[in-house]
């Protein structure tokens, strides 16, 4: 990949972008320098996730230095190649998708984070651009007709990150070539960003969760011991055993609050040990969900400016954070549970959840206690640490940074939540981000496009092609199974598509595609396996704007 044309620098939130000096692959300006070092070609793949998709093309690279004495904030890249006006443009989000990934036509002020493709329709090619996974930077894109920027956040929290002379790598770039469609292109360009890691092989991931149809309210031991004993029913004797997830809602500080997690809820969850004991007994894998950067206690290790109305966000930058965490995870682990899920760490991080973050990611003015650190460097380390500390627990992590994140969790919650209530968000939410992000799958974590609800208030006919394409894509499968829900139907569908997921779906078969995926957000029409299925996603009178 060529080094880029021009290179700006913003040394604090309140500067102007600079423009520096160029000199031999280095570009300095107040007191700050950058240097593109090539990097290499990845080698081309000889694992396709799919066996109807060919290798992919090599990408060369170039890895972004920074070095500053003082204070640094935010640094441009520009390449100034011209993007065809007829292109149409795909980026990712930085943590889930909010059913907002869609191929878009030119737009210079979108920002498109970790990578973009560009699809030209009149010569059908399609190429980008992006960065590997485990950057120093958050790194996000703008394309338009004359070429494109990389804009490299380095900030911590909402301030200036104070290097002290030390070089950063703040990213390997890449330049994705294209792979004879868009869609064979975008698994070549997530095969090129994760390189470097080798995520764990935990087989097919597929179980019950209640969440969809208690949302953390009245239920128990008792409660969760059904949705076991359902999952395991309707697995009916499938020797890959299914996981059953006890939610939000099981410690004392109820629903969505944050720690201490040394315990469950009086009357509700005595004993956890002897919950966890009791799903292994009905034949199922038990998993629980925390909150990792929120507690109900005060303490002098909280975040700088933010608060919740269920506790204080606390500042990994801390090591009693972080021995607090691995604490936690031991404590799970000794509990007799085989899966964690940890939860809401971006939002506790930034304030903000995924759309309200942009391209400024979080409120100015703010910093955390160690200022040495850009914020993906703490993340990062924050990441690494928990799943150091988890040890053979199956790791789920949602709303946690997926670029980040590759490689340190099991599972990526990669879209947000489906419904229980309201169908309009399972179509928007959990249809957009497995058409889009299931590339990532097997490369960066297992994709989790979250759970099939099976409720009185959702519509089965739905729910049901949702839960086929969920399980005919091999990604990870949870049902919430509201029990005033089941009927000889639901079971008989449930059962079916739980045991093509634990068998691994149609991955035997070349996998699944969405075919009209360029045009629709929620694409109805997939390839699986050798054939076509068909999806009708919409109620009698259409999507409704109001809902979801």
């Amino acid at each position: 990949m060529k080094e880029p044309t021009q290179v700006f620098i913003q040394p604090t939130p309140t500067d102007d972008l600079l423009a520096a000096s160029p000199a031999a692959g280095r570009w300095a300006v107040a007191g700050v320098e950058v240097a593109w070092t090539p990097a290499g070609s990845t080698p081309p793949s000889t694992a396709a996730a799919s066996a109807l998709l060919p290798a992919a093309p090599a990408a060369a690279g170039g890895a972004v230095l920074v070095t500053a004495a003082g204070g640094i904030s935010r640094v441009a890249l520009r390449w100034d190649e011209p993007v065809s006006a007829e292109a149409l443009i795909l980026g990712d989000a930085w943590e889930r998708s909010y059913g907002d990934l869609q191929w878009r036509h030119l737009q210079p002020e979108r920002f498109l984070p970790w990578y973009w493709l560009a699809h030209d329709q009149k010569t059908g090619k399609t190429e980008g651009a992006g960065v590997d996974v485990h950057p120093g930077a958050f790194c996000s894109w703008t394309v338009d007709q004359t070429g494109f920027t990389l804009w490299l956040d380095l900030r911590n929290g909402g301030g200036p990150t104070h290097l002290g002379g030390r070089q950063l790598k703040a990213a390997t770039v890449r330049r994705f070539e294209d792979a004879g469609t868009p869609w064979r292109t975008l698994h070549s360009a997530v095969e090129a960003m994760s390189t470097a890691i080798t995520p764990r092989d935990i087989g097919p991931v597929v179980g019950a969760n209640n969440w969809y149809y208690a949302y953390g309210e009245g239920f128990d031991e008792k409660a969760v011991l059904q949705d076991a004993a359902t999952v395991v029913e309707l697995a009916d004797g499938h020797p890959v055993k299914p996981f059953s997830v006890v939610d939000d809602g099981w410690n004392p500080g109820g629903n969505g609050s944050g720690g201490p997690w040394e315990s469950g809820i009086s009357g509700l969850f005595d004993d956890l040990p002897r919950t966890a004991q009791a799903i292994k007994d009905l034949g199922a894998r038990p998993g629980l969900w925390f909150r990792p950067l929120l507690s109900r206690e005060d303490g002098p290790w909280r975040r700088q400016g933010q608060s919740d109305g269920f506790g204080r966000a606390l500042d990994p930058t801390y090591p009693e954070v972080l021995d607090l965490l691995r604490a936690d995870l031991r404590r799970f682990k000794d509990w007799g549970f085989e899966l964690v899920k940890h939860d809401f760490s971006s939002y506790d991080l930034f304030g903000r959840f995924g759309p309200a973050m942009g391209a400024h990611l979080t409120d100015d003015g703010w910093q955390f206690h160690d200022t040495t650190r850009t914020t993906a460097e703490i993340i990062l380390d924050l990441y690494a640490e928990i799943r150091t500390a988890a040890d053979d627990l199956v790791l789920i992590g949602c709303n946690t940074v997926g670029h980040l994140a590759a490689g340190l969790v099991d599972v990526q919650r990669t879209g947000d939540d489906t419904s229980g209530r309201d169908w309009e968000r399972t179509r928007k939410m959990g249809v957009n981000s497995l058409a889009f992000r299931l590339p990532q799958h097997r490369r960066f974590f297992t994709v989790d496009a979250d759970c099939v609800p099976c409720t009185p208030q959702t519509p089965w006919e739905l729910n049901r092609q949702f839960l086929d394409l969920v399980a005919r894509s091999g990604s990870a499968l949870f049902v919430s199974v509201d029990p005033a829900a089941r009927t000889p139907r639901t079971d008989r569908d449930l059962g079916d598509g739980i045991r093509l997921a634990l068998s691994g779906g149609n991955a035997a078969d070349g996998g699944i595609e969405p075919l009209d995926w360029l045009v629709n957000t929620t694409p109805t029409a997939w390839r699986a396996g050798t054939g076509t299925v068909r999806y009708d996603w919409s109620r009698p009178w259409g999507a409704d704007p109001a809902a979801g």
